[in-house]
């Protein structure tokens, strides 16, 4: 179950030390070839996309060889050992003033501005709370709000529908209480390590990518 009172799911981010051949990997399993997304100037990443449901998108996203090097890298994605599904953004209307009206019970993190060229030779920038990964998992969201009324997802192929958002941790009720600060109503199971978990409808059987 992924219920959003307010916010509404924007993507899940799917990260990997080689975005080429974790696409190739996606392929197999989902049955499409990410669209390409862009770079991510000064961040040293750049993603492929898949739409997963309206307005709502799931990004893989790795160190892009085109850039300048670039320390620390976005996520920390260069030093994964494996592609991992490693947190998600909810949409907003008005992000700063969301945000002042949920601290100081929610800690998301300082607003910051971000954006993306695209292989059209647009720019998409957005407004965002700053990703907090703890134990290498993203499980509380980050906040994002774009600037413009196109949305990535508009753009991406059709892949297959998300049903599920699952969060495994050690303390679901610490998890929960957090999750209850930005009015997000998210399925937590008790699990041995902190996970992000998603379920998708397949041709034939459900596809679960964590």
């Amino acid at each position: 179950m992924l219920c959003l009172r307010e916010p509404l799911l924007d993507h899940l981010v799917y990260a990997t030390s080689d975005l080429e051949a974790t696409c190739r990997e996606l392929e197999i399993r989902l049955g499409v070839r990410a669209s390409l997304g862009g770079q991510h100037p000064g961040r040293g990443t750049h993603n492929g996309l898949i739409s997963i449901g309206p307005n709502a998108y799931l990004e893989i996203i790795g160190p892009d060889p085109l850039q300048p090097e670039t320390r620390p890298v976005w996520f920390g994605i260069d030093q994964l050992p494996a592609p991992k599904l490693i947190t998600w953004a909810v949409r907003i209307n008005n992000l700063e003033a969301f945000v002042k009206e949920i601290l100081p019970n929610a800690n998301v993190g300082a607003v910051k501005s971000g954006s993306r060229n695209t292989p059209e030779g647009t720019t998409l920038s957005w407004r965002l709370t700053e990703p907090q990964l703890v134990q290498g998992a993203g499980l509380i969201p980050f906040l994002i709000e774009w600037n413009s009324r196109r949305h990535p997802a508009d753009s991406a192929i059709t892949g297959p529908r998300l049903v599920q958002l699952r969060i495994e941790h050690p303390d679901p009720e610490l998890i929960g209480k957090q999750l209850n600060s930005l009015r997000l109503e998210v399925a937590i199971e008790q699990g041995s390590s902190p996970a992000l978990v998603a379920i998708f409808e397949g041709a034939n059987d459900l596809i679960e990518l964590r």
